[in-house]
């Protein structure tokens, strides 16, 4: 029976939440969320107006017919808006200020919204606020005076701070007290069991003592001197203020461990909340998230998806519960995850975002930052810096020239004021040399793949690392059988398997070798006597090189260029290449010396030009004076992967079978979605429509795919349902 006062909630054992108490208990959570950059009480106000509209007798109604479950979920048939009329109730108090609040209220089950309507049609907020009615209906159900009676806050952002990226963290801290509030009533065991995590002062010890055991157990190698030598100076560094850090240290140089020590070093004297690990790859994610567990055990939130619930309306209230917040102290993740987070409009996505406020956060291999969102990623990174008490670190074997000295004729949002952790770079370079770079008398000729892979087959132990798919797939077939093969089209389980038993075999001595496409030079910790290249830029370069004579117990590794037969796919691949290919014409004892990569670097970027923004992110979220807006284009634009280009695939790889069979008999509640993406290959779409329709795949739930029966899937190769196909160049990178 209804209650006499109005709710929020119905669980489904029948108890109620009254609609004050979840809108002072979201307001409350809301207001210490953005106090950590100083502005509780927008927070507040955004939190104590969001679900206004649920006072209308008719939402009333509605969520006793629906038992309440799912009722708060808009976008579904039958869902009643209950969110604009905060929106419009924020604007007639407050005025034009009152869009402030409009955009995370209205936006705050649907997405954020555009001002104007976009191109694909999607409701604007400007004509949301046109719908009056649904906020008198609200005034209907007698909102009580002490929640509509507030002022406008006087706290203000930083000065000349961004207000795009302000907005979206005010609606990131109403998306997770709504979240967190409604958890509370609906789940309170398992918001009881939330947090709880070890925070970083005392995780600090366990660091210590994991690096005094290592180094205890570590031979007295020059190779494990550098490595002592980077660590110290990277504690030693930590007490300098927070800012914007490098940390150039060559492959193989213990940069992993090192960024870490001086993330939880400066974390514990400046205060700083949590640290956030960033790599650029997925197929490298766990094993680094594994490494921190092995220190920190629970306090490392793993967070990267292949598998994605992407339609807020297909969501429900459990699922949305499910999102990950960020609220654990060490964070390992992917770029994708954590910049399209950053330049997100959804929800799911957006959640987090107000946890990265008063973080350190590491980028590996910063090198790989795509070109075509530069400017975007180098203003929110100075913003989250200048503005959000982020410091920042910067760390790879292949500095890019991201700072002000780069000498650009065309606009360049570099990063301001960075500090080298290093002292002397060029030093460390030259003490960790570990190979010698052969390379071809003419940079101009194809080598054939039958005349290499007879050069490969004379070393008992190679890796050969190629820039195409197909290229990966060709040359394996020609090597001796026992040569190992690595690409994406393998799915991550199968590709740990094969990397660990790559990694077993040259540590016992045994003959080994390797076929793979670039997915090696990231993160894999492979040490081999012999390396051979395709043409590339000079970071690749320098990245196949650290995975040669890796621990320095050989007198000289030995690492070959080759120009391979086969086209480099066009776009940065190729560029990268040509500016490689004439950098390593030129006469220079040292071709991967740290200037020669500032080099590369600037002659990379100077090629894009006005590219460096190529989807105009900025220009959509440049903010008007009257707080006009798109912040739906601008996410929508924003994609390091091209999403619309491929299209996953659960492979029936090992345990990769059963979980194909419990998908058929469950919903993928997203724990679930989780454990499948070991088991997730991403296909061209054109090939992924054509499987489709000849029933080697199927759609078992809407939006995921599953290998079908047959031959798929090859023990070797990976997802292979036809050897013959020909990718596109730019369906070949992987």
């Amino acid at each position: 029976m209804p209650a006499s006062e109005p709710i929020a909630h119905i669980s489904p054992d029948g108890k109620c939440q009254t609609l004050r108490d979840h809108l002072i208990g979201t307001a409350q959570k809301a207001a210490e969320m953005a106090s950590s950059f100083g502005c509780p009480q927008w927070g507040y106000l955004a939190g104590l107006w969001h679900d206004l509209g649920k006072f209308s007798p008719e939402f009333q109604r509605y969520i006793w017919a629906a038992s309440g479950v799912d009722a708060h979920i808009e976008g579904k048939p039958g869902r009643i808006d209950h969110s604009t009329a905060g929106a419009l109730y924020a604007i007639e108090h407050l005025n034009t200020a009152g869009r402030i609040l409009a955009y995370p209220i209205s936006g705050h089950h649907a997405g954020l919204p555009d001002w104007e309507a976009d191109k694909t049609g999607n409701a604007a907020l400007k004509l949301r606020l046109k719908n009056t009615e649904l906020l008198n209906a609200a005034r209907a159900g007698n909102i009580p005076i002490d929640i509509l009676d507030h002022s406008l806050p006087q706290e203000r952002p930083k000065h000349n701070a961004d207000p795009a990226l302000w907005i979206r963290l005010l609606f990131s801290c109403v998306v997770d007290a709504d979240f967190l509030d409604t958890e509370a009533f609906l789940d309170p065991d398992k918001a009881t069991a939330r947090g709880n995590y070890q925070q970083l002062p005392n995780l600090l010890p366990l660091f210590t003592d994991y690096m005094r055991a290592k180094q205890a157990d570590a031979a007295d190698t020059k190779v494990n001197r550098v490595r002592a030598e980077v660590l110290s100076q990277c504690i030693a560094k930590a007490s300098s203020p927070p800012g914007i850090y490098t940390l150039t240290v060559p492959t193989g140089g213990g940069k992993t461990l090192s960024s870490m020590a001086f993330a939880l070093h400066h974390a514990v004297g400046y205060n700083k909340r949590r640290i956030i690990y960033v790599i650029p790859y997925t197929s490298i994610i766990e094993q680094t998230a594994d490494q921190f567990r092995k220190i920190f055990g629970e306090a490392v939130i793993e967070h990267h998806s292949n598998l994605d619930v992407s339609d807020e309306t297909k969501d429900n209230a459990r699922s949305r519960l499910a999102c990950e917040n960020w609220d654990a102290p060490i964070i390992v993740t992917t770029s994708v995850q954590f910049f399209e987070s950053l330049f997100a409009s959804r929800t799911s996505r957006c959640r987090k975002l107000h946890n990265i406020v008063n973080s350190i956060v590491i980028l590996d291999e910063a090198q790989l930052l795509p070109p075509e969102y530069l400017n975007p990623i180098l203003r929110v990174l100075r913003e989250l810096q200048k503005n959000y008490g982020v410091t920042l670190l910067l760390s790879t074997a292949t500095q890019p020239a991201l700072g002000p000295q780069s000498q650009l004729d065309f606009k360049f949002d570099g990063l301001p004021g960075m500090v080298e952790l290093m002292d002397n770079p060029l030093g460390l370079h030259n003490h960790l040399k570990r190979a010698e770079i052969t390379l071809p008398s003419d940079l101009n000729k194809p080598q054939s793949w039958d005349d290499l892979s007879a050069e490969l087959t004379q070393h008992p132990s190679v890796l050969c690392i190629v820039n195409r798919r197909d290229d990966c797939r060709i040359l394996w077939e020609k090597m001796p059988e026992g040569t190992f093969h690595l690409s994406a089209l393998m799915c991550g389980e199968h590709r740990s398997v094969k990397i660990e038993e790559i990694k077993q075999r040259l540590k016992n001595g045994l003959p080994t070798r390797v076929i793979s496409t670039q997915l090696v030079e990231a993160g894999v910790d492979v040490d081999f006597p012999v390396v051979y290249r395709a043409l590339a830029g000079l970071d690749s370069v320098a990245q196949a090189a650290g995975r040669c004579n890796r621990e320095g117990l050989r007198a000289k590794g030995k690492v070959v260029v080759f120009i391979p037969s086969s086209d480099i796919p066009a776009g940065h691949l190729r560029q990268a290449a040509e500016i490689g290919r004439r950098l390593m014409s030129q006469d220079c004892k040292d071709i991967l010396s740290p200037h020669r990569f500032e080099e590369f670097f600037e002659e990379f970027y100077w090629i894009q030009g006005t590219r460096l923004d190529k989807h105009e992110i900025l220009s959509y979220l440049q903010m008007s004076s009257d707080f006009r807006c798109s912040f739906r284009t601008a996410a929508s634009n924003f994609h390091l992967i091209d999403e619309s280009q491929q299209a996953p695939v659960i492979v029936a790889y090992g345990e990769g079978a059963s979980l194909i069979e419990m998908l058929e008999k469950n919903e993928p509640e997203r724990w679930f979605l989780r454990k499948l993406q070991r088991y997730v290959v991403n296909l061209p779409r054109y090939l992924h429509a054509k499987l489709l329709a000849e029933g080697a795949l199927r759609e078992q739930h809407p939006g995921i795919y599953v290998q079908g029966h047959g031959a798929l899937y090859h023990k070797d190769l990976g997802f292979c349902p036809d050897k013959s196909i020909i990718y596109e160049p730019d369906e070949l990178i992987g």
